[in-house]
């Protein structure tokens, strides 16, 4: 019997999400374009060799980058003005915690990813003898919200360094008319860079969790049709599938 399924993600959140990747890949691309240093390019020089010819020349190229990363910045400025009610809800989810429940999901998990379930249930018989609470033990992922904690461990950093790019690209726009002090600007150029490449590193683990990772699948394809299956919302998001069956 085919699972039902659960709506979970609305049009303007999937349309969110991909605009958010595709600004990602935009910005990632023209900004290391833009490193003309070639102690400091990250890929080589092909790609700033590559970029510059595409838009013509470097002015092009960072006028191409200042005006995505402008656009990137207030469409979600925008909507978070406009959403203020589901933004609230976002952050009272992704700073929402049950420290020890959490951590065992994020010690099961990585175990049960990496070692397989039979070093889970090995796990849980030791927890069991030396007197571990039964919910602690049980050779069982922890129930999980809407997000679970590996999700929001990437969100908040994601969000926080989301805006520390936008202010430090804001910065590095305007060194030449506002901001003149090249002290500033250039803590602003460090901050900026470092930021994105911790950014990235999380974003390339969010992309392996979602659409690779055994199990994940469901939570891919419902950011393109916004549902998920009844049997997988159970099982992965227990707590936030419990609400919607109350509801």
């Amino acid at each position: 019997m085919k699972s039902r399924m659960l709506k979970r993600h609305s049009k303007l959140s999937i349309f969110l999400h991909w605009f958010n990747a595709a600004s990602w890949m935009f910005l990632l691309a023209t900004g290391i374009g833009l490193i003309k240093n070639p102690d400091l390019q990250p890929v080589g020089m092909w790609w700033t060799n590559l970029m510059w010819g595409l838009f013509g020349s470097g002015e092009n190229l960072l006028m191409a980058h200042v005006t995505g990363g402008i656009v990137w910045a207030g469409v979600f400025l925008i909507y978070a003005i406009v959403g203020i009610k589901e933004v609230s809800q976002f952050f009272r989810e992704i700073f929402s915690y049950s420290p020890i429940r959490d951590f065992m999901w994020l010690v099961k998990k990585g175990i049960q990813m990496t070692l397989g379930t039979r070093a889970l249930e090995k796990l849980s018989a030791v927890l069991e003898k030396r007197g571990a609470d039964p919910e602690i033990a049980a050779p069982r992922i922890p129930d999980q919200g809407f997000y679970n904690v590996g999700q929001k461990l990437f969100a908040v950093p994601s969000v926080l360094g989301g805006i520390v790019i936008a202010v430090s690209g804001i910065i590095m726009a305007l060194s030449n008319v506002y901001f003149t002090n090249t002290g500033i600007v250039r803590w602003a150029i460090l901050i900026h860079f470092v930021t994105v490449g911790l950014v990235f590193a999380g974003l390339l683990i969010h992309i392996y969790m979602a659409s690779i990772a055994a199990g994940e699948r469901p939570a891919f394809i419902s950011m393109f049709t916004g549902s998920v299956p009844e049997d997988y919302a159970k099982h992965h998001h227990r707590l936030w599938y419990e609400e919607v069956k109350e509801q």
